[in-house]
């Protein structure tokens, strides 16, 4: 039997485990649970194909996420976990008409690839209070049926309970590795020494931490998140569709009133996890002016977290360069929740010798690492 030690027990660690775990291997899951973990802070909108951005090996890993969510979810539910924090309700982007027409001729482009986005339709103001009732009178929406919401904490937790449950264990700790010449034995916790025939880092925006002993500088850094939730009363808001308004922030609808607003993109400041006057009023600026019908919600909380972020805003993935059973993959950023499940499962393929669905060439991981 093949053993993985997983560090990292985010969306990426936690879908690799799963997956691993799945296949037969022995896994040993680490965190030491930082507080601001990005797939616990965040709720995510699972809607790559109407996105602007050009980069089209970004595209796909977003888009293989997009595909792979059913599937996952449904392997999820034959395990017993049936609250995992997904459910396909469509999204309305929110926009200005010269928005909505290059979103829409995109969107129609991507139709054909990806019969799973479901129906396309651009709708009038009107039509679109009549799906999301907060929205604004001024702006009409494209509609996307195939899209879907998804809680971070619940869809990580999720993973990782299903990852037990088929052998895996969790560990709570700091993990250093162990090694032997170019070879990573295993892990040292506080719990004592792990070993393994693969080590994989999947260790989010503190990634970088795990291979300065090697001497090698890592280009992952934190991107702060600032993201509200609000508390709508006597509304039964679990069926309504995501919402996506000008300036990149949404609005994510849950069961029994509860929403989510966000989100900051806040770089250069470190792990500076306090709650600010100005991201929070970026916030509510952006989504009041497209959804005005949230100025009576009730501010119920909010919460910050940190993405993984690279210099070049590409994910990478691969074996870490001098280093033949060490893996690792980083730098979702806030493409995460979309794509971090089928990432993971990408990971646990890497460390486990299976045949990958991407080209590693699209995600250097080379770029990623320097000598110190």
């Amino acid at each position: 039997m093949q053993s993985v030690i997983i560090i990292g027990s985010g969306i990426l660690g936690a879908s690799a485990a799963y997956y691993a775990a799945k296949s037969g291997a022995a896994v040993t899951l680490i965190d030491r649970g930082d507080a601001g973990q990005a797939t616990s802070a965040a709720a995510g909108i699972v809607c790559p194909w109407i996105s602007q951005r050009r980069n089209q090996a970004w595209y796909g890993l977003a888009k293989g996420g997009a595909a792979y969510y059913p599937e996952l979810i449904g392997e999820l539910e034959e395990l017993g976990e049936t609250e995992t924090g997904y459910k396909q309700v469509g999204i309305v982007s929110i926009h200005e008409d010269s928005k909505l027409d290059k979103m829409e001729a995109k969107a129609l482009e991507r139709l054909e690839d990806a019969p799973e986005m479901g129906e396309v339709k651009r709708l009038s103001a009107e039509e679109t209070r009549e799906l999301f009732p907060f929205a604004t009178e001024r702006y009409g929406s494209l509609y996307v049926s195939g899209a879907a919401r998804v809680d971070g904490r619940s869809i990580g937790e999720a993973l990782v309970r299903a990852a037990v449950k088929l052998g895996a264990t969790k560990i709570t700790g700091n993990a250093s590795l162990i090694l032997a010449g170019d070879k990573v034995e295993g892990v040292r916790t506080e719990a004592g020494a792990f070993y393994a025939d693969s080590i994989v880092s999947a260790g989010g925006a503190w990634a970088s931490e795990l291979f300065e002993p090697l001497g090698l500088a890592l280009d992952v850094v934190p991107q702060k998140a600032q993201i509200l939730q609000l508390q709508s009363s006597g509304q039964d808001t679990g069926a309504w569709p995501v919402a996506m308004v000008p300036f990149g922030q949404y609005i994510v609808p849950f069961e029994d009133g509860r929403i989510v607003a966000g989100a900051t993109h806040e770089n250069g400041v470190g792990f500076d996890s306090k709650l600010t006057a100005g991201g929070i009023h970026h916030i509510l600026d952006k989504t009041l002016d497209a959804a005005p019908g949230l100025v009576a919600c009730e501010l119920a909380g909010a919460a910050t977290g940190f993405r993984p972020a690279t210099t070049s805003a590409l994910p990478f993935i691969g074996q870490v360069p001098g280093y033949p059973n060490l893996y690792a993959a980083n730098g979702l950023g806030a493409s995460g929740l979309t794509a971090g499940p089928f990432l993971g499962r990408e990971l646990a393929k890497l460390a486990l010798g299976i045949p990958l669905d991407i080209d590693l060439a699209l995600y250097n991981i080379e770029e990623v690492f320097q000598q110190l």
